[in-house]
């Protein structure tokens, strides 16, 4: 069992990020330990704290339950940069950091006074890690991106949807978090470098690229075999195997979407199916007895095994059969997930924080336990600059007196 410890403890992120990539990135290295100091400015304030508030009939700045889960275990100080007395509390913090982390659109940083150069300056063993829409280089850098126009640009959304109809896309900002989490992976190597080396180092993560990856198998399978991509829904190609999809199940026809997803691989796992859903019609039938004659006759095979699916309910139908070694999953829903799983409550995937204005809420987990030094969920996340003072204070050596006169002018 962890004993307490959190293995990035004692290691400072200055995090000038918004909306959801950079967040995402920092609130990894937070909830494994690292002080993770959000800077904000009321005048160019994160959308999130706006959006999806808890409470719709108060609306506040503290009460976006998007912005609470991007931002636990962080803390919080608000700063005007076009002020010379907000400048100089943001470089002093900047200098007593391990790494500073921003998401703006390419040079928008170092149009605000922080190049590289001045952020070694400031700190020359400083990690500085930019996650943007394509990077630092290129032709495209100045472009701006969301998720889902990162996700077409990284081919991954031409790749998504049926046989003979238009890109489906995933209908989610999908690279928002990808590139949150591969800026997670970068970051952690440029620390383990520093360790090594003493040096601090510059990381460009290019949003559309972390894309591409989901890609690999598609290109790979161009440039070995010559076999063009086309969109095959939730079929299987390479390996072709069938069934391989998602069927309706209880409650679908009372305007519940309810599904169950089913791979088989073998022939033994086909004949397990059709015993647990009472098909012997379809585990006699010739076309059906071998996997080839699956997979050409899938459309057909697939709306019988729907007949058979539609009355079960579909958690209940998943654990028949796992039990007979048949690959099947629930498509679960929100309620499901948070709600319904044994599996995530067993591993305490949606723990419980307090908020001072939203209260004790659930948080999504991290995807990973460490023995001894695992992570932790230790609170919301920070008010609207609930930190400023106890930084500038305990941290930054500022008097009561310099922090209430920078209060006064609106530096901080």
């Amino acid at each position: 069992m962890a004993d307490g410890k959190r293995p990035l403890e004692g290691i400072r992120v200055v995090d000038f990020s918004w909306i959801v990539a950079g967040p995402q990135c920092t609130r990894i290295m937070a909830d494994l330990g690292a002080d993770v100091i959000r800077v904000e400015n009321e005048s160019y304030l994160d959308s999130m704290r706006n959006g999806m508030q808890v409470y719709p009939d108060r609306p506040s700045l503290n009460g976006s339950g998007m912005f609470n889960n991007m931002s636990r275990n962080k803390r919080g100080v608000t700063a005007n940069v076009w002020h010379p007395g907000g400048r100089e509390m943001v470089e002093r913090l900047i200098s007593k950091a391990d790494a500073v982390l921003e998401n703006f659109s390419a040079g928008a940083f170092e149009r605000m006074g922080f190049g590289m150069e001045k952020l070694r300056e400031l700190n020359p063993n400083l990690i500085y890690i930019s996650i943007s829409g394509f990077g630092h280089q290129g032709i495209d850098t100045t472009y701006i991106t969301w998720g889902p126009t990162a996700q077409a640009v990284s081919g991954s959304t031409f790749m998504s949807g049926l046989p003979d109809m238009p890109p489906a896309g995933w209908g989610y900002s999908y690279l928002d978090h990808t590139a949150g989490y591969y800026g997670a992976i970068a970051l952690l190597q440029a620390l383990y470098h520093r360790k090594r080396t003493g040096e601090g180092q510059y990381v460009d993560v290019a949003q559309v690229e972390t894309g591409m990856m989901m890609g690999g198998v598609a290109m790979l399978d161009y440039q070995v075999n010559g076999r063009e991509y086309t969109r095959i829904g939730n079929h299987s190609r390479w390996p072709a195997v069938a069934p391989h999809s998602v069927y309706r199940c209880d409650g679908w026809s009372e305007g519940r979407d309810r599904w169950i997803a089913i791979a088989c691989e073998t022939d033994a796992q086909w004949q397990a199916l059709c015993k647990v859903l009472g098909a012997d019609d379809l585990a006699s039938d010739p076309l059906f007895a071998t996997n080839l004659g699956r997979v050409q006759q899938q459309d057909s095979m697939d709306a019988r095994i729907n007949e058979y699916t539609k009355g079960w309910d579909t958690r209940e139908l998943m654990y028949v059969l796992q039990a007979n070694d048949v690959p099947a999953g629930t498509a679960q829903n929100q309620e499901d997930k948070m709600e319904r799983d044994p599996q995530h409550r067993a591993r305490n995937h949606f723990a419980v924080a307090e908020h001072p204005y939203v209260g004790a809420h659930r948080f999504e987990g991290l995807p990973l336990h460490l023995s001894r030094t695992d992570w932790q969920l230790r609170h919301g996340a920070p008010g609207f600059g609930e930190h400023t003072e106890e930084i500038m204070t305990e941290l930054l050596g500022y008097t009561q007196d310099e922090v209430t006169a920078l209060k006064a002018e609106v530096a901080v």
